[in-house]
């Protein structure tokens, strides 16, 4: 790949989509193929051969998704399931269809089974079901990892997969209905400092063990992978570090100056309870952590106030 490689980035609107385009532009790469939804919806198959047909492009990194946090995943699973699957079928087929020189389709580790052992190996995928709260999107994210392993092992051509863990930063979302952790707890704590609210409370116990990479990071980590990994198995990204959400959630009361109380509500879901993922293979490539979990979340707040 070099710097006038004609590069499709599938869902470049994105939290992870517009790192990789931000990335790439300040390293000089001068042909960038974007489109936004409105411009092509990659649920439909025809629109996405389309836009293969008359781009032609050589290089395709797959970032779009139907993304949503547990408590959207847990009401709608069939809709994440089927529009999931839509996507990353209809962008993997036609980059085969059109013989691109390669794909990197971008997971998360979701995919991973609820009880895998930790931190977390490439090769614990399919070792166990994963999480009911996020199945159907969990399920999708399986089908499109294998569906590229299947098509390297059968046809040598070179479609890789990641599994990102949790990313947060630039152009996330923030809304309840779509946010992940991080945007989430920023944006309640934001909201009951602006309201003056004593208390506010946070799903679960606050013990579940999470890992978070900031999107920059990330964006680093996927262009070492165009230029360094090829082979069909997954590789994981992640920063290494784990924190409570109990923790999590101080470190955002510090960062926005909320002084009131956090409470957590046992009655509702952990989710998963510990995730951590194993990053040899990616340390391997020459992969390090730039950015801190402190200053990522002063980066990602100071964002949303802007973007307001």
């Amino acid at each position: 790949m070099n710097k006038t490689s004609r590069i499709y980035i599938a869902g470049h609107t994105g939290l992870i989509g517009s790192a990789i385009v931000r990335k790439y532009r300040r390293e000089g790469f001068t042909n960038i193929i974007t489109r936004t939804h409105q411009e092509l919806d990659l649920c439909d198959q025809l629109s996405v051969k389309k836009l293969f047909n008359e781009e032609k492009p050589e290089y395709v990194i797959l970032a779009a998704a139907k993304v949503g946090g547990i408590q959207t995943n847990s009401a709608h699973p069939a809709q994440f399931l089927i529009e999931n699957l839509s996507i990353q079928n209809n962008v993997i087929l036609a980059a085969h269809e059109y013989n691109v020189q390669k794909l990197l389709n971008i997971s998360c580790g979701c995919a991973y089974p609820t009880n895998a052992m930790q931190p977390i190996k490439e090769e614990y995928l399919l070792s166990g079901k994963p999480e009911i709260t996020n199945e159907g999107f969990a399920i999708a994210k399986i089908v499109g990892i294998k569906l590229c392993e299947k098509i390297h092992l059968e046809f040598n051509q070179n479609f890789i997969s990641c599994i990102a863990a949790n990313t947060y930063g630039q152009n996330d979302h923030f809304d309840e209905n779509r946010s992940h952790v991080i945007s989430s707890l920023i944006r309640k704590l934001h909201d009951a400092k602006q309201n003056n609210l004593p208390a506010i409370t946070i799903w679960g116990t606050g013990t579940a063990l999470r890992e978070f990479i900031y999107v920059d990071d990330l964006a680093y980590a996927l262009h070492l992978l165009m230029q360094k990994y090829s082979d069909p198995e997954i590789i994981n990204i992640g920063s290494g570090y784990e924190i409570s959400i109990q923790e999590l959630s101080t470190i955002i009361q510090k960062v926005i100056q909320y002084k009131g109380t956090i409470r957590f509500d046992s009655s509702k879901p952990d989710g998963m309870k510990r995730r951590l993922l194993d990053n040899t293979k990616m340390k391997a490539l020459g992969f390090t952590l730039k950015i801190s979990l402190e200053e990522g979340i002063s980066r990602t707040y100071q964002f949303m106030l802007k973007a307001q």
